[in-house]
């Protein structure tokens, strides 16, 4: 998209889409009027070729106007805002931004560790959050709870299992 034309649209009031479909329509009408351009072959400028595609752009901006003008126009000011006001904020549920995916990877973990928590006892359950949660060494939980280090080791690894297979079809 030729960022001139785009330009000179956005100036008179186009939105962005009516903008890049403006600047299509324009360099349409410049390959079919090429011939036609009389541009600065010799010393005696006839004319600038940014002259000539303003000159077509505005000619078709002109046209665009022409064609429009019997659309209704958007009502604005005091009144318009308080109808806005009034309407619910839809924005916070309607966000079209990308979704809060670690968010929801987050709820998803903590949900499926609520869920199987009841299936291990109160040390293997300690071992594991002190080591995986908190990022303690197994060393230092180990001889915290008087437990062996593969004893530790062994309640991770069992907690991790049952958590990935509670996500497995996530």
């Amino acid at each position: 998209m030729d960022p001139v034309v785009y330009g000179w649209c956005r100036r008179e009031g186009l939105q962005s889409n009516d903008a890049a479909d403006a600047v299509q329509e324009v360099f349409r009408s410049v390959f079919q009027g090429i011939s036609q351009f009389r541009g600065t072959a010799d010393s005696q400028n006839v004319g600038s070729f940014r002259g000539w595609l303003w000159t077509v752009t505005r000619n078709h901006l002109l046209a665009c106007f022409r064609r429009n003008q019997h659309l209704p126009h958007a009502v604005g000011g005091t009144d318009a805002q308080v109808r806005f006001t009034q309407k619910p904020d839809l924005s916070q549920s309607l966000d079209e931004s990308e979704p809060d995916v670690e968010g929801t990877r987050r709820r998803l973990l903590h949900r499926a560790i609520d869920l199987v928590r009841a299936d291990f006892n109160d040390s293997t359950w300690t071992a594991f959050t002190r080591v995986t949660l908190q990022g303690h060494a197994i060393q230092d939980v180990a001889s915290e709870l008087d437990l062996t280090v593969n004893a530790v080791r062994q309640a991770k690894f069992r907690v991790l299992r049952r958590l990935r297979e509670e996500l497995d079809d996530v």
